[in-house]
């Protein structure tokens, strides 16, 4: 006996009618999923606040609550540790009609860069250079590589952003920078905090078009591509489009402090 509400099209009917696009915006909308999950970074450090409101006011063009000069330069730097060649020991095949390029699973390690690199913020420039290994040395090599051309050289001020890596960290490190190049402010992010950094933008953007897939014949090969591709993009870049302010950063707390979170920054410290 048919039931009542399969007769003239009834539920049965309509639900069969429904898309699979709406099953799932509403499985997206309503649905409980465990599994899914997101990281995230926490901000930890009993300073955060004030240390990044610093650095967030250089993006906007502020420091200490007045408007930068025009001549004023913002350099964001870090660098991108164990870039590797692996030559591959097969060839890579490029990609065909119907087929992705294909690139052998193993290879052959042909040795590793640090990359270190300097994003001009306002100008969208990019300074690097590769170097055996992370340390004081290599990050005062790219200063001086940077500080020793205009505009840098004669700007009154030239912001360093930078983590604190043991490359550049802590006041040990901004005393060494101000003796060598006297115009030089350095700021450094608060710890845990690298998402503030601009350069490391570039560094995802380089790891996509530059560095994947590795398949690389010699150091040599990397460093040619890398320099070169900072010539190829600074012919075509932009500023980035830095949207998160003080005034979000301001918010995000105020959310922390209702959530009770707060007090775990200083309890992480």
């Amino acid at each position: 006996m048919e039931h009542p509400r399969d007769q003239a099209g009834g539920d049965s009917a309509r639900a069969g009618s429904i898309g699979d696009s709406t099953v799932w915006r509403w499985l997206s909308e309503d649905a409980i999923r465990p599994w899914a999950h997101r990281t995230w970074i926490f901000p930890r450090a009993p300073d955060f606040e004030e240390r990044a409101g610093r650095v967030l006011d250089l993006y906007e063009g502020i420091w200490e609550g007045k408007p930068l000069a025009p001549t004023d330069c913002i350099l964001s730097t870090d660098e991108k540790t164990s870039i590797q060649a692996r030559k591959r020991v097969h060839a890579t095949l490029p990609p065909a009609p119907g087929r992705p390029m294909r690139v052998e699973h193993e290879y052959e390690r042909a040795g590793a860069w640090a990359y270190f690199a300097a994003w001009d913020v306002r100008k969208a420039r990019i300074h690097g250079r590769c170097e055996q290994t992370t340390g004081i040395d290599g990050f005062m090599r790219l200063v001086d590589q940077v500080m020793r051309h205009k505009p840098y050289c004669s700007a009154r001020r030239v912001f360093w952003i930078m983590d604190n890596g043991s490359s550049h960290r802590g006041d040990r490190s901004a005393a060494r920078l101000r003796s060598r190049w006297p115009n030089i402010i350095p700021v450094h992010t608060p710890v845990h905090a690298s998402w503030l950094n601009q350069v490391e933008v570039y560094f995802s953007i380089i790891q996509r078009k530059v560095l994947d897939p590795n398949d690389f014949q010699s150091l040599n090969e990397v460093s040619e591509r890398l320099l070169a591709f900072e010539a190829h993009h600074e012919a075509v870049a932009q500023p980035f489009q830095w949207k998160f302010t003080r005034r979000d950063l301001t918010s995000l707390f105020e959310r922390l402090e209702k959530k009770g979170e707060r007090d775990r920054i200083q309890v992480a410290a």
